[in-house]
């Protein structure tokens, strides 16, 4: 991953993508990071590997205590689409609907998120990044030139979740999958730091009806306009 080092922001433009789980953004962001030759952040990512690193070792999400040395010392390094934690090659592994559970389970606790802070800014290199996330525009890149709220019925969000896990070999039943997403909603929503939400500024868009490539072309839209 980049190295911690100080940087000047203020010449290194942030694409900021905040939204529910399953909306679409982390695509959507890629394919604008892609398109603008821009970093690609996905802090989903690091609390997926939280959350695998604790159940690695048998520690419960609910020990905030236990929690917070994994995410400081994560032993993790982003090779193109691929993630390596301590060596081993976890990519669908934290892409488990399992783990998505327990990184919204970890993602609840103060010391994690801020443990993970610098780990997150340190993704911000020229000549951009786009982020997506929970707290992207909220919290870790306040100044970010573009702000966007991406989201989807929960329903679409269900479907395409359901469309995903059987397209890669899983069992799923989509009433599960929805209740699940619901679930994670109201914790994301809910959590005393840092709660998923639109900031003020940010721009909205709803995907249920769009397809990826309308969704793309209306960030990058967004994002040229506050580059004039």
């Amino acid at each position: 991953m980049p190295q911690m080092t100080e940087i000047n922001s203020s010449n290194i433009p942030v694409i900021a993508i905040d939204g529910p789980t399953a909306s679409g953004k982390g695509t959507v962001a890629q394919q604008v990071a892609k398109r603008l030759g821009y970093h690609y952040l996905d802090s989903g990512a690091l609390y997926r590997l939280v959350g695998l690193a604790s159940f690695k070792r048998g520690i419960s999400t609910a020990s905030e205590s236990d929690l917070i040395p994994i995410a400081k010392n994560l032993n993790v390094i982003f090779q193109e689409d691929r993630v390596i934690l301590d060596g081993e090659d976890v990519s669908d592994q934290i892409r488990q609907e399992e783990m998505g559970k327990r990184a919204s389970e970890v993602a609840v606790h103060t010391g994690v998120r801020q443990a993970l802070v610098a780990r997150q800014q340190a993704f911000r290199q020229k000549p951009g990044l786009v982020a997506d996330g929970r707290d992207m525009a909220s919290v870790i890149f306040t100044d970010a030139v573009t702000k966007v709220f991406l989201t989807a019925s929960a329903e679409a969000r269900a479907d395409r979740r359901y469309k995903q896990l059987i397209a890669k070999g899983f069992s799923a039943n989509i009433d599960v999958l929805l209740q699940d997403l619901r679930d994670r909603d109201a914790r994301d929503a809910n959590r005393s730091q840092s709660p998923l939400k639109a900031v003020e500024g940010a721009h909205h868009l709803d995907t249920t009806s769009m397809t990826i490539e309308e969704a793309v072309n209306q960030v990058l839209k967004w994002h040229q306009a506050s580059q004039n």
